[in-house]
């Protein structure tokens, strides 16, 4: 009787699986961190998208109050003391006597939103055309909401210090919000309505 006797190869065996269950535990941790890494970036990109969105929200509310200014500010338009909130959509417009720094406290402040008086909010809101606010349309969905309808705040800062051209110096302060309430941009100018004459 021949007996051949194999050694060795149930221990092959075993390294093949051991090697493979290696292998296996590699791609699937590289799997994994790929899959967080591109979840992260979908966060980052939403966080800028919204972040855009708030901006421009601002910007649009910002661009409004300059035009309002130029079309009314040589007007009767006389300064007061704001306490209330108006709507530019509705043909309302103020200028205010207190500037947003003395109303919120302090120039650090005014990136503190919402502006307040007396825990009444001030200023002017300016709902550009083709904007859902959530708050306005609660049952619409989409991605396409806004929180809170932009809103414009115009200060008198007085008369311009350049004799040669005469006029009133306005400063604008203006914020907008994106998807939530969570992201805000506030964006400040300052604007001039310079009066003109000519003799004849």
């Amino acid at each position: 009787m021949n007996c051949r006797r194999r050694i060795g190869s149930g221990t092959q065996r075993g390294m093949v699986l051991v090697a493979s269950l290696l292998l296996l535990l590699v791609v699937t941790i590289m799997a994994i961190s790929m899959f967080r890494g591109s979840g992260m970036q979908e966060r980052i990109a939403g966080n800028v998208r919204e972040k855009q969105r708030a901006l421009q929200a601002a910007e649009s509310a910002q661009e409004y109050a300059e035009w309002w200014l130029a079309n009314n500010g040589n007007a009767a338009t006389t300064p007061v003391t704001c306490t209330g909130l108006l709507s530019a959509n509705a043909n309302q417009g103020q200028i205010c006597i207190n500037t947003l720094p003395v109303v919120t406290g302090s120039a650090a402040n005014v990136v503190n939103v919402p502006w307040q008086v007396n825990n009444a909010d001030v200023g002017v809101t300016f709902t550009p055309p083709g904007m859902t606010v959530a708050a306005a349309a609660p049952t619409a969905a989409g991605a396409n909401n806004y929180a809170v309808t932009p809103r414009f705040y115009i200060s008198d800062m007085g008369l311009s210090k350049d004799v040669t051209i005469p006029g009133e110096i306005f400063q604008i302060d203006a914020v907008g919000y994106g998807g939530t309430g969570n992201t805000v941009a506030v964006v400040e100018s300052t604007y001039a309505v310079y009066v003109k004459s000519r003799q004849l």
